[in-house]
């Protein structure tokens, strides 16, 4: 009998061929309660996935098209006058929904950029001095295109650290690119929801229960530590390339990211696979590189290969979970 995880990959398939790792951060940051960023040249179905998964879920779906002209009051909403009654009343944003689709959100300003700051930390929108709470479960995915940089402006870095994960989307294989183009000239499958927003609540419940132990939250720790400090982990040559490592939100969502990844594989307990599996999708987008970086060609991605190297993973078998709680 297939899981109710199982059964939401089950019904994205049905659409979506390949990308698999994009799916699974997906559903990793739903459970979790973070956000993801995606980066990709443009045809990698990266909405494609985030409309199918709202609709296996049975959940709201919005997109809104990141453009330099866009304004902080067509994201979040606004007051709006009502002549007849002689009141302002507030027109509610595409933010308030269950998956929120940012589309080339690098394409808009950083005023517009930093409307959804609030949103993504704190659930919910102030618009003059009333509060408003968005719908639960509550997902940002943000997608931004790397091969185009005119007209577009850079994220600010206390947005970027609010997105939990950064997954880089490559092109298909030939074999499912042939499976793409197939269903293409075909009939369009039909996503069945097989979820609720409830249930949806209740498997992130179960994601809380997951047991973490602390071996491998010290790890998340040295990790995110080696970052800053590359020469602490005898990593002096990196030193130069890295001017600010990665924020205590990056040890943070390792962990969650890590117990959310643990549910979706069937267990209820993490293993340090977890956690280094999905640690390049945690940590890239935290790192600010150097100039020296950019003049050698040395990406975050290659940053972060040396220091997973340089530090032993935790071999320690995990502690009998039953006896910890």
């Amino acid at each position: 009998m297939q899981t109710p995880v199982e059964q939401v990959l089950y019904e994205v398939k049905k659409t979506i061929v390949g990308q698999d790792a994009l799916l699974e951060r997906l559903l990793v940051a739903l459970l979790a309660r973070g956000h993801i960023l995606v980066e990709g040249v443009p045809g990698l179905a990266k909405t494609l996935a985030v409309k199918a998964l709202a609709h296996a879920i049975g959940g709201q779906f919005h997109r809104i098209q990141f453009t330099p002209d866009l304004v902080p009051a067509d994201i979040v909403g606004t007051r709006v006058y009502h002549q007849p009654t002689g009141e302002f009343q507030v027109s509610l944003g595409p933010v308030f929904t269950n998956l929120l689709l940012a589309d080339e959100i690098n394409r808009a300003p950083a005023k517009v950029q930093s409307a959804l700051l609030e949103v993504m930390q704190e659930q919910q929108v102030t618009i003059g001095r009333e509060t408003h709470q968005v719908p639960r479960p509550f997902l940002v995915m943000a997608t931004q295109n790397p091969i185009e940089s005119e007209g577009t402006y850079p994220l600010p870095e206390a947005q970027v650290d609010r997105f939990m994960m950064k997954v880089v989307v490559g092109y298909p294989s030939p074999t499912e690119e042939f499976v793409i183009v197939e269903r293409a000239i075909a009939a369009p499958p039909v996503t069945q929801a097989v979820a609720d927003p409830e249930k949806l609540t209740a498997m992130q419940a179960q994601v809380d229960q997951v047991y973490v132990d602390p071996a491998l939250i010290e790890y998340s720790v040295r990790l995110a530590n080696a970052t800053r400090r590359p020469a602490d982990v005898g990593l002096d040559e990196l030193t130069r390339y890295v001017s600010f490592g990665a924020s205590p939100r990056a040890s943070i969502n390792l962990v969650l990211a890590a117990r959310a990844l643990a549910f979706v594989r069937g267990r209820d307990y993490a293993v340090p696979t977890d956690l280094t599996d999905i640690a390049l999708d945690v940590l890239r987008h935290r790192l600010v590189l150097s100039y020296e970086a950019l003049a050698d060609d040395v990406t975050p991605d290659i940053v972060l290969g040396r220091v997973l190297a340089a530090l032993p993973v935790p071999d320690a078998p995990l502690r009998d979970k039953a006896a910890v709680r």
